[in-house]
Formats: C-alpha cells, sequence, structure tokens
C-alpha cells in the first residue's frame, strides 16, 4: 500500500487540536443558522404574503443550498481534511460584508452584525493557526514536505 492510499486516521496524524473544532463549530453553527433563516424566508414565502412571492422562495432556497458549504467545511475540519479549510476560509470572508451591512441597520440587526462578525474574525484566526494547518497536513509555500536539499 503507497503512501497515498494510506489512510489518515488519529495515529498518524495526532489528536485534532482545540482550535480546530472550535472552528468547525462555529462553521456548523454559521451553516446551520443560514438553513434557519432560508427555511424561515421560504416558509413565509409560502403561507405569507409578501410582496414578491417568487423573490421570497427563490432567497429561502437560496440560503439553504448556501449553507452547505459551512456545513461540509466543518464536518471537514472535524474528519481532519486539507480541503476543507479553502471552504471554511471563504465562509467566513463572505460574512465579513454581511455582517458589515447588518451593522449599518437601524435595527435589531445590529446584534446580528455583530455576533456575525465576531464569528467570521474568530473563525479565521482559528483556521489560519499554524497549529490547525499543521493538523489539516497544509504545508507552506515552499514547504514541498521533502526533508532532503
Amino acid at each position: 500500500m503507497s503512501s497515498e492510499q494510506t489512510p489518515v486516521t488519529e495515529e498518524t496524524t495526532g489528536p485534532r487540536p482545540r482550535r480546530l473544532t472550535y472552528a468547525a463549530l462555529l462553521a456548523a453553527l454559521e451553516g446551520l443558522a443560514l438553513v434557519v433563516g432560508g427555511v424561515w424566508i421560504l416558509v413565509l414565502g409560502l403561507t405569507g404574503h409578501p410582496d414578491d412571492r417568487q423573490q421570497a422562495v427563490t432567497g429561502g432556497i437560496t440560503l439553504v443550498v448556501l449553507a452547505l458549504l459551512p456545513l461540509l467545511a466543518a464536518r471537514g475540519l472535524l474528519a481532519l481534511r486539507s480541503w476543507s479549510r479553502g471552504p471554511a476560509v471563504i465562509t467566513q470572508l463572505m460574512a465579513l460584508p454581511v455582517a458589515y451591512n447588518l451593522l449599518q441597520a437601524d435595527s435589531m440587526a445590529i446584534p446580528g452584525g455583530i455576533a456575525l462578525a465576531a464569528a467570521a474574525v474568530a473563525s479565521l484566526v482559528l483556521l489560519v493557526n499554524p497549529e490547525a494547518t499543521r493538523a489539516l497536513g497544509i504545508r507552506g509555500p515552499g514547504n514541498s514536505g521533502n526533508p532532503e536539499k
């Protein structure tokens, strides 16, 4: 069995760092919030009296589909899959402008904007941490992993 075919187990990679677990938890919470928001908009669009029913339904479905990105990233982070950091970082970068727009509102959206911004910044800090990067097996530029030079 070659090294490419060898399954990655906890024995070979070590235990999952708490920072990575926290980042996965934050990504999962953001994904769940998107699902709840999408279902809420969808239900209101179908049962309520929106200005544009088609737009409400489309918005609800879009949020539910967008929730797949952070949910899949969270699952990958928990499983120590190196591919999962990209979608997790992208999710956080997309959350920052949304948080900024929520903070510009004069309504109940301001606390949501604060919470979203805090979660996005915290997740980004956790995801770019060297300990998390090592646990995911991500090497920096110029590090081919070849010890012989």
